[in-house]
């Protein structure tokens, strides 16, 4: 295993991080359009178009033409949630991240570097809601390239936001991620993070029927047995 190292984040870093940043939501195009696939109302529709197609001309080439374009539009509306996701996060929080999570105390983003390459990310800033009965820090997008998976470099950078917000006097850590990200739900879920709730983050991910996952990891209690 190559070795590794997590550090703050600095300006230059900002290309491959943004690489590996589209990279990673890129991978999740292809989990999004199975499961798509998989639904009783997309089933119906692929089989039930081309049959009344048929029915009607008794073509195959307007059969295979419709089928084409069902599947076509399918990936595009796979590609869409994630696409949007992306081009937002790179246009706010994420296009200037020195400002964002940087230049207050209680926010940082890191970096795991490798063989002097950036191979993994996260980053972390503080819940701003006064009505909150516990003083929260957000985990926001972890990712480490498909290369270096299986190290431990996921779960060490998700330690360094929690020792952050130990060290920093916050009672707990949230975080969200799709119900199709299965390797993050697997990290979260094994690190004793507690669901707390769905959502949706467009009309389309409702449509398709694919939630985002809220998630909670109490301070309190996690250190009574050390993290």
């Amino acid at each position: 295993m190559a070795p590794y190292h997590i550090r703050k984040y600095q300006d230059n870093d900002h290309k491959s991080m943004v690489d590996l940043f589209s990279s990673g939501m890129e991978e999740h195009i292809p989990a999004t359009f199975c499961h798509m696939l998989m639904l009783p109302g997309t089933l119906l529709l692929l089989l039930g178009v081309p049959l009344t197609l048929f029915l009607a001309s008794g073509s195959w080439f307007l059969v295979l033409l419709s089928s084409l374009s069902l599947f076509v539009s399918l990936w595009l509306l796979a590609k869409y949630t994630w696409e949007k996701y992306m081009v937002t996060c790179l246009h706010t929080d994420m296009a200037d991240i020195t400002t964002t999570y940087l230049s207050s105390h209680d926010s940082c983003f890191w970096v795991a570097e490798s063989g002097g390459q950036i191979v993994g990310m996260v980053a972390a800033r503080p819940v701003e809601d006064p009505l909150l009965p516990k003083k929260q820090l957000r985990l926001y997008h972890l990712s480490v390239s498909s290369e270096h998976r299986r190290q431990g470099i996921g779960k060490a950078m998700v330690r360094t936001v929690l020792r952050f917000a130990e060290a920093r006097g916050f009672s707990e850590v949230v975080l969200t991620t799709s119900m199709l990200q299965y390797a993050a739900l697997a990290l979260y879920q094994g690190m004793a993070f507690q669901k707390t709730g769905e959502s949706f983050f467009t009309n389309v991910s409702r449509l398709r029927k694919s939630p985002m996952i809220h998630f909670k990891y109490s301070l309190t209690s996690a250190l009574e047995g050390g993290l």
